[in-house]
């Protein structure tokens, strides 16, 4: 194809630019926010935050662009790996999951550098513009009208095909809806979840540890009984980057001595940090009010040569970690359409069929969490009850066994579908475990 034009700079949209590099002779970017060296911009609050990256979502990293780990590394970004990535339940330490992996940075951090590998692609450039709507023409998406962000004056771009980047909030389907097409069907939850992160100084004090977690067992109220909900990780700068998470009224604020106060009741590595580190700066919060996906198979008809990814295609909810990882893999489903050289001018229901069942996988662990909490009330799918009964005792065993935990992380880690946590033998050494304790 000619040209391509991905709508939204951000994790997805350059990991779509990066694919989209190998099929198209020119790549446009177009992005309204003015984004730093630092990975910094104004329009994305939740660039702030801390942000993980599973251990899938690293694979796939490397895979798009090898040899990045080794470049964050040496900027001061951290590999964790076996006992330096620590998961707590109920402030018991897991049991340790082979091969573990995850990497310490800040999504700023990681964003600077995957922004610079992009730019520096022959058939890449950026334009710092909003996109103001889709031009459509013949049943396909062909191009793209733009507004510069200073002399607010339109331009209209053409493309082969269309990406759709601009997150959670992405206008395309008021767009699409103007022109008469059917809206893609939203699936949705809400959650009311707030978390709130902050920096600290870094020293020697956790040793070699890169990720702590901590999660709550089997929620019974707001308020968590033994310890609270968060995690730390260690990141550039020789910094610890500190998030805490609560629903509903239980919400963390921004005030820095209740900040430290709720850290004290988490588990050690937290504590200790909270005791022995001198917080940087203040604590920036976001609050998250439901998960979100929509499900473009489902329509009768769709413009050619036109895609969704990221936040826009599904945003779930945060405290999981799902959604870099899931921005790479629909950026992958995207290489594995393409590679099958399809007319940009038809739907492109091989690709949506892909990414949904990858977004599937992640749905269902995170919404399956979340109706355990008391204030979420569903929708439950059938067999919840059952469901979440198992789900509770292979958390229980995965404390206590590190051939269980393994596999539990790996679907974790989006490693492995949902449908691993079901194997007959997987299932068995889980009743072992817990019949022997």
């Amino acid at each position: 194809m000619k040209r391509a034009i991905v709508m939204g700079g951000s994790y997805g949209g350059l990991f779509a630019a990066r694919v989209l590099s190998d099929y198209a002779e020119d790549v446009v970017v177009v992005e309204p926010d003015d984004i730093g060296e630092d990975g910094l911009g104004r329009r994305t609050p939740q660039r702030h935050q801390l942000h993980a990256l599973l251990s899938m979502g690293h694979t796939q990293l490397e895979r798009w662009f090898p040899g990045i780990s080794g470049e964050l590394v040496k900027g001061g970004a951290l590999l964790g790996e076996g006992d330096d990535v620590q998961f707590y339940v109920d402030g018991h330490r897991k049991a340790p999951a082979v091969g573990a992996r995850m990497l310490g940075a800040t999504r700023p951090f990681l964003e600077s550098h995957l922004r610079r590998r992009v730019a520096a692609l022959e058939n890449v450039r950026f334009v710092q513009a909003q996109a103001t709507g889709l031009v459509l023409s013949d049943g396909r998406a062909a191009g793209v009208t733009i507004a510069g962000s200073e002399d607010g004056e339109g331009e209209t771009l053409e493309a082969d095909f269309v990406v759709d980047a601009m997150g959670r909030n992405s206008p395309l389907e008021e767009w699409l809806f103007q022109e008469g097409w059917d809206t893609a069907p939203v699936e949705s939850m809400r959650i009311d979840l707030g978390y709130a992160t902050a920096a600290f100084h870094r020293g020697d004090e956790l040793g070699s540890t890169v990720v702590a977690h901590s999660s709550p067992g089997p929620a019974s109220d707001y308020q968590p009984k033994v310890t609270e909900p968060g995690a730390l990780v260690a990141v550039e700068g020789e910094r610890w980057s500190v998030v805490l998470a609560g629903y509903a009224d239980y919400r963390p604020g921004p005030d820095r001595e209740e900040f430290l106060r709720r850290m004290r009741r988490c588990v050690d590595p937290i504590r200790t940090v909270a005791d022995t580190c001198d917080m940087i700066g203040g604590v920036k919060t976001y609050r998250f009010v439901e998960s979100r996906r929509r499900v473009h198979s489902r329509l009768n008809q769709f413009p050619g040569g036109l895609v969704v990814v990221g936040d826009a295609l599904a945003s779930v909810n945060p405290i999981y970690g799902q959604g870099l990882t899931l921005a790479a893999l629909a950026a992958n489903s995207l290489g594995a359409y393409l590679r099958t050289s399809p007319d940009p001018r038809k739907p492109a229901w091989d690709y949506f069929r892909l990414v949904e069942a990858v977004v599937d996988g992640a749905w269902q662990l995170s919404t399956a969490a979340d109706l355990a909490q008391p204030h979420v009330t569903g929708p439950y799918p059938r067999g919840y009850r059952a469901q979440k009964w198992v789900a509770d005792r292979l958390t229980e065993a995965s404390v206590l066994d590190s051939a269980v935990n393994t596999q539990y992380m790996q679907v974790v880690n989006m490693q492995l579908p949902p449908k691993a946590l079901t194997d007959p033998r997987f299932l068995a050494r889980a009743v072992r475990v817990l019949l022997s304790r």
